[in-house]
């Protein structure tokens, strides 16, 4: 089959790799209908080189149609249409029975102290083929997999695969109701979808980035839009909410943020050290830039919560701890638990009126032949690409 594969810093290739089978009696293989390519795969692209094998197939954002099954599924057939969470969650463990299938006891990557294995990323999580390929074989699918119906397009489901749960998970951890104020550093995907949920639930939103595309984008959705290199983008936020800040603040945008000239260069330089010597800087020092999570924490409130969705990796990257104490704010954070939301979700997605925009959410929908342009562009901020789907198809 062909596969999207990583062969090196900024290396995406299309290659013919083996077809996926059944290894498992859990296992179902998938005909990839739509896979999408996520901001955190853009980390994989730069940053977590050292972490990655020559010849890994990416990926974490894919649908599909069962081509075969283990002996114990149970409950899906060949011919069913799915989705998949970007985690591989088992279901029966205590962490999964909580709610927190990232956390999942089954499938913990425990060499590396991370949580439940991903689909398509690093050795850090399990080093699982992806989904941006023509097959995919599904771990765990009697619980994971997500069942949808056969007549709506592809579109208004293959986001519940990551974008919708994590953007819903972020605007829940931000601890904000009808009336409140919301604020968004980062209108890429999570942040867009997390202003439209929020929005549909009438919260005010204020967004914030620093491309014209994307907060054009927002703007035509109803979301107040700031650009993030205004010098006072914190008093203009404060001025907007008579003087108190944001209820909430969403970080959306994570480890490669801009405005963080000095962390960059230390990105860039450990991405170029021997793998070995490059894994124990990421896992042991501050690697990561903060100015998104510093923002954020500028322009909440006091007593407000900050939510991060936006991908960290660093272990010692500096806090304003003081300031945060004092004012009491709240942080939440992680990678979000998609089966824990489908139930809240799945009602939008099929709605007749499409209230989110999902049919029209993909700035790009590519072939796979596509992905080294699309991984480019999309790093880049270049075309308008604020979500890019892969159509195996074409």
């Amino acid at each position: 089959m062909r596969a999207v594969t990583w062969q090196g810093r900024r290396d995406i290739q299309v290659h013919d790799v083996p077809d996926p089978r059944i290894e498992d009696p859990g296992d179902v293989v998938l005909k990839v209908t739509r896979t999408g390519l996520c901001g955190s795969d853009l980390h994989l692209y730069e940053v977590m080189g050292p972490f990655m094998s020559t010849g890994d197939v990416l990926g974490h954002e894919t649908m599909g149609e069962v081509v075969e099954v283990g002996a114990g599924i149970t409950n899906l057939a060949v011919g069913d249409r799915v989705v998949v969470p970007f985690q591989i969650a088992c279901g029966d463990c205590f962490m999964c029975r909580k709610g927190l299938q990232t956390q999942c006891e089954t499938t913990q990557v425990r060499e590396h102290g991370t949580g439940a294995a991903l689909f398509g990323y690093s050795e850090l999580y399990g080093s699982v083929p992806g989904g941006q390929a023509e097959y995919l074989r599904v771990p765990h699918a009697d619980y994971g997999a997500i069942k949808v119906g056969p007549d709506l397009p592809d579109e208004r489901y293959v986001y519940l695969s990551d974008v919708m749960p994590t953007a819903w998970q972020a605007v829940r951890y931000a601890d904000v109701h009808e009336g409140d104020t919301l604020a968004v550093v980062g209108l890429g995907p999570i942040g867009d979808m997390a202003a439209r949920l929020a929005l549909h639930q009438g919260i005010r939103v204020i967004g914030i980035d620093l491309v014209p595309e994307r907060l054009e984008r927002a703007r035509q959705r109803g979301v107040e839009t700031l650009h993030v290199e205004d010098d006072d983008v914190v008093e203009k936020v404060f001025s907007l909410t008579s003087g108190r800040g944001a209820d909430g603040v969403i970080d959306a945008v994570g480890m490669e943020a801009h405005g963080s000239p000095a962390p960059s260069v230390l990105q860039k330089a450990v991405g170029l050290l021997p793998d070995g010597l490059a894994k124990q800087a990421m896992t042991s020092a501050s690697v990561d830039r903060l100015a998104a999570l510093h923002l954020s924490t500028q322009l909440v409130r006091r007593g407000g919560t900050v939510s991060l969705s936006g991908v960290y990796t660093g272990t010692h990257d500096p806090m304003p701890m003081q300031q945060l104490f004092d004012r009491q704010v709240t942080l939440r954070m992680g990678q979000a638990n998609v089966k824990r939301w489908v139930d809240d979700l799945m009602p939008l997605a099929e709605r007749a009126d499409d209230p989110l925009g999902l049919e029209s959410f993909a700035t790009h929908r590519l072939s796979l032949e596509d992905a080294p342009r699309a991984y480019d562009i999309f790093q880049r901020k270049d075309d308008g690409a604020v979500k890019v789907v892969f159509d195996p198809s074409l």
